[in-house]
């Protein structure tokens, strides 16, 4: 089984994939015979989750699709910060109690 912080580090870097993919796709909007990519995330046993970036299934633009993506991979990112940041918190305190 993972620690709480290695599985904030891969929700933080699947995150940023996501956020990285979409903001491709949307730097080549208009750029004649691109193929879209998404990010496919899977859970890992233990804990965290792996990512693979692939072309997307469907052809064609979806600006709408990657500005929820972003907006998805924004607040993923700033909730598993916050579970980062909290798991790091408890471990000092405990070792504070043991010192």
């Amino acid at each position: 089984m993972n620690s709480l912080s290695s599985i904030a580090l891969s929700g933080m870097n699947a995150a940023q994939t996501s956020l990285n993919t979409s903001a491709h796709n949307v730097a080549n909007l208009a750029t004649e015979g691109f193929k879209r990519q998404e990010t496919v995330q899977t859970e890992q046993p233990g804990g965290g989750v792996s990512t693979e970036v692939r072309q997307a299934e469907v052809a064609g633009n979806a600006l709408e699709t990657d500005v929820v993506t972003q907006l998805q991979a924004k607040h993923s990112f700033i909730a598993n910060l916050a579970v980062f940041k909290t798991s790091n918190q408890m471990a000092g305190a405990l070792l504070d109690t043991k010192a």
